[in-house]
């Protein structure tokens, strides 16, 4: 019989086909373990070593300290029962400690019932067939991280996740209602998984889990759309400031990350986004550049950010540039430099897009019919127009930049001037 103990009281004991005489005693962190010497003498390298310290020993007198064996006293108790033949149930969620435990005890012999690291790899190829079970696996290499990185399990089991992400979401639709590798039952109706199926079950990965998942699948060649749509969700579930506050259950159980924590998931959220244009909602890009002031993040973040929003300035909406400004100085309500620096960006890019000369005019009676699509730069000078608008009333707005801002925007973009008419009569009934 042996037995596992905590300090002078047995908690459980374990049954073995034999009843051999307990004399060796496995001392794993604060719990021992009463065993017989032959069974692990004959299954552990590492014991074996360890046993033959005390060859005439007799009695529980022989002990044996393994503090620092992957998993623990949880994991050796499952080493101790596979020794003494007593069938153990190796889940997703426990042969990662297991495997890693077993090449440390080196649990390698050439018999393949009494080989430890053979049955674990063995169960591990099975899980990686499985969506869900990978999520479990990698989840549980966090607690025997430098283990499992040795000896290749979470990037295998990253290999995974990015390969079944990456697959043709179509193929996994089934007519007859049956569970799939993702582990999502298609109910009685066949029908197609939606690209993003994937997006909220890798968000509750730790960041450099994440970042990881996420190179794995740009390696691949996933579209950036959804590379960026992933991105967009692990965001807005730990950065507070994106998005309103969640009272679904899954974000009650989500704890807001420090400041510098926060800080640091910003930063590599934005060198993560794809470079492509249009594929990151630009509304979300200037949500970003304001919480990377609010957070203070460093200024190369802030720089990407500004030209990302530049590229595609005409896809953003007037209420999402009204930032606060947050400099040491305020001078003025909203961050009026920041704009500045984006519409210089936005020019830029359009100049080095359609060249110096001036776009088919948009006349006014095209502009008026609605029938005629807007240019870009037209679009964008509607903007700056709304824009200029609402900082006018500000009394700390000097004139150069108001008229700054007003000049980057070239003459033939506003085919209608009643926008610029307005912000200008709004600035000068300002009492100075």
């Amino acid at each position: 019989m042996g037995f596992l103990r905590f300090g002078c009281v047995y908690l459980k004991e374990l049954t073995f086909p034999s009843e051999p005489s307990s004399d060796v005693v496995v001392e794993v962190g604060e719990i021992s373990f009463h065993l017989h010497k032959f069974p692990l003498f004959s299954r552990s390298g590492v014991l074996r070593e360890m046993i033959k310290e005390f060859p005439k020993e007799d009695g529980p007198n022989c002990v044996l300290w393994l503090h620092d064996i992957p998993g623990g006293a949880i994991s050796f108790e499952l080493v101790a029962k596979f020794c003494y033949d007593v069938k153990i149930d190796l889940t997703a969620l426990n042969v990662v400690s297991l495997r890693c435990a077993a090449e440390h005890l080196q649990m390698n012999e050439t018999c393949h019932e009494g080989n430890l690291i053979k049955q674990t790899e063995d169960f591990l190829n099975e899980i990686f067939g499985s969506w869900g079970d990978s999520m479990k696996a990698l989840e549980a290499c966090e607690e025997v991280l430098l283990h499992a990185e040795e000896l290749h399990v979470v990037s295998r089991c990253i290999n995974s996740l990015a390969m079944k992400a990456c697959a043709d979401p179509s193929l996994f639709s089934s007519p007859g209602g049956t569970v799939l590798w993702n582990g999502i039952h298609t109910g009685t109706k066949p029908r197609p998984f939606a690209e993003y199926w994937w997006y909220e079950e890798v968000s509750f990965l730790t960041l450099p889990m994440y970042k990881r998942l996420i190179l794995a699948v740009e390696s691949r060649g996933l579209n950036p759309e959804n590379i960026s749509g992933s991105l967009m969700f692990y965001a807005k579930r730990y950065l507070p400031g994106l998005s309103k506050q969640s009272t679904s259950k899954d974000n009650l159980n989500i704890c807001t990350p420090s400041e510098g924590d926060q800080r640091l998931l910003l930063e590599e959220i934005v060198g993560l986004l794809p470079n492509k244009k249009g594929v990151t909602l630009t509304k979300f890009l200037l949500r970003l550049l304001h919480n990377s002031m609010t957070l203070h993040a460093s200024p190369s973040c802030r720089e990407n950010l500004e030209k990302r929003v530049g590229a595609q300035l005409d896809q953003a909406a007037l209420e999402d540039l009204l930032i606060p400004n947050m400099g040491l100085t305020v001078e003025t309500l909203y961050d009026v430099d920041c704009i500045q620096r984006i519409l210089d960006h936005f020019m830029s890019v359009d100049q080095a897009e359609n060249g110096t000369s001036p776009p088919c005019i948009v006349d006014e009676d095209q502009l008026m019919d609605g029938t005629t699509p807007l240019t870009p730069i037209t679009m964008v000078a509607k903007l700056v127009d709304g824009y200029l608008a609402e900082v006018a009333p500000d009394v700390n707005l000097k004139l150069p930049k108001f008229q700054s801002l007003a000049a980057v925007i070239p003459d033939y973009a506003r085919p209608l001037d009643d926008g610029i008419y307005r912000a200008i009569d709004i600035y000068f009934e300002v009492p100075s």
